[in-house]
Parts: structure tokens; C-alpha cells; sequence
């Protein structure tokens, strides 16, 4: 039988350590016109949260730009349709548009980008989506944001 302070070591030698939040993400683009991942998962614990973009492709951002784009599911197709009209150089997105909530700007082959951002605008459970508005991209390159 243990001691009871051979037992109280033991049990803080056996205790697992509280995980910290993840506070970033790094998403990679290709040529193949993909994101590495379907789903962003921000934890609400964290302030700011960064999303890494990487373009492991070669083809140039005016042939095949990417960038993350993060607007409420309802509005996703509505900024979608909007990228054309705002061009290139706006990044695809029309300028001041209170319906993106973050993006990074777009990138070419071999580029990279990152956006930081406070969490304090998304809520816990809400319907979040990323995308990049690249014309074209959006149907395929897309995924949820879900807020925890």
C-alpha cells in the first residue's frame, strides 16, 4: 500500500498536462486548384488567430492565384460573384466589403501570406466558411470554419 504522499507524487507524476489552443493554421494551394484541408478550427480561447497561406505550386498569381477568404456561410456566394468585378487588383475582393471577416491577399507559385485576426468576431457554433475568390476557385477550394 502507498503512502499517501508517495501516492499524491504518483498521480501528479501521471497527470496530463492541459493542452494549449491552437492559435494558427497553415493551409496549403496548389496547381491542382486544392486546399490541403476542408475545415479551419478556431478556439475561441485564443485572441488572435493567424491563418497561414502557402502556394506549393508553380504557376503564377495571374494564372493561378490563391488566397483565404472567411465569410458567413450565407454570404459566401454573394462575395464569390463579386471577385470578378473587383479584379485582380483588389485581390478579388470588392474593396471594404463588411461581409469578409479575414483574408490574406493573393498569392502565385511559391508565395506566401498570412492574416491575423481577432476571434472576438465569430461565434462559438456559427456557420463559417473559407474559399478563395480567385474567379472560378471558390466551388472547389472551400471548407468550414468551425468556432469552438
Amino acid at each position: 500500500m502507498f503512502a499517501k504522499a508517495t501516492f499524491a507524487a504518483l498521480l501528479s507524476v501521471m497527470a496530463v498536462p492541459a493542452m494549449a489552443a491552437q492559435c494558427e493554421v497553415t493551409i496549403e494551394g496548389n496547381d491542382a486548384m486544392q486546399f490541403n484541408t476542408k475545415e479551419i478550427v478556431i478556439d475561441k480561447s485564443c485572441e488572435d488567430f493567424t491563418i497561414n497561406l502557402v502556394h506549393t505550386g508553380k504557376l503564377p498569381k495571374a494564372a493561378m492565384g490563391h488566397n483565404v477568404v472567411i465569410t458567413k456561410a450565407a454570404d459566401k456566394q454573394a462575395v464569390a460573384n463579386d471577385a470578378t468585378s473587383a479584379g485582380p487588383a483588389n485581390d478579388y475582393l470588392k474593396p471594404n466589403d463588411d461581409r469578409v471577416l479575414a483574408h490574406t491577399k493573393m498569392i502565385g507559385g511559391g508565395e506566401k501570406d498570412s492574416v491575423t485576426f481577432k476571434t472576438a468576431a465569430f461565434e462559438a457554433g456559427g456557420d463559417y466558411d473559407f474559399f478563395c475568390s480567385f474567379p472560378g476557385h471558390w466551388a472547389i477550394m472551400s471548407g468550414k470554419v468551425v468556432v469552438k
